[in-house]
């Protein structure tokens, strides 16, 4: 995962551009890349925060709406013991509720519910193994 530079890192590449090396030259001085030199010329020096957390904050939002529907869904899966997620999305979506297969799958994941799907056809006798 990426990590943010640190605040006296990002001064030091300010200052070395105000002091006239250009930011591609002040990003191999100080091992950064371009980009991040590029963005701390225009004296950005706070750091902004990074994309995870948005995501993370709409995996949330897309659960708890997940949520509110639980016995629908615990009961399709009563139903129905091998039922995918993509048939459980499909479910969900006939009813009006839209929903991914990452906030599903979280879903099962905190409940422990496992979903296997069964073999198609049992193992050969007259093969051996």
């Amino acid at each position: 995962m990426t990590r943010t530079l640190s605040v006296d890192l990002r001064q030091r590449v300010v200052a070395a551009i105000d002091g006239g090396l250009s930011c591609r030259q002040a990003a191999e001085r100080f091992g950064v890349s371009a980009a991040s030199a590029i963005a701390r010329s225009a004296g950005a020096v706070a750091s902004k925060k990074l994309a995870t957390s948005f995501l993370n904050a709409r995996a949330v939002t897309a659960t708890q709406r997940i949520e509110a529907h639980a016995q629908l869904i615990l009961d399709a899966v009563t139903a129905k013991p091998d039922i995918t997620l993509a048939e459980l999305r499909e479910l969900l979506r006939r009813r009006g509720i839209s929903a991914g297969i990452a906030p599903l799958w979280c879903f099962f994941q905190r409940r422990k519910i496992t979903l296997k799907k069964r073999q198609r056809t049992p193992p050969s006798k007259g093969v051996a193994i």
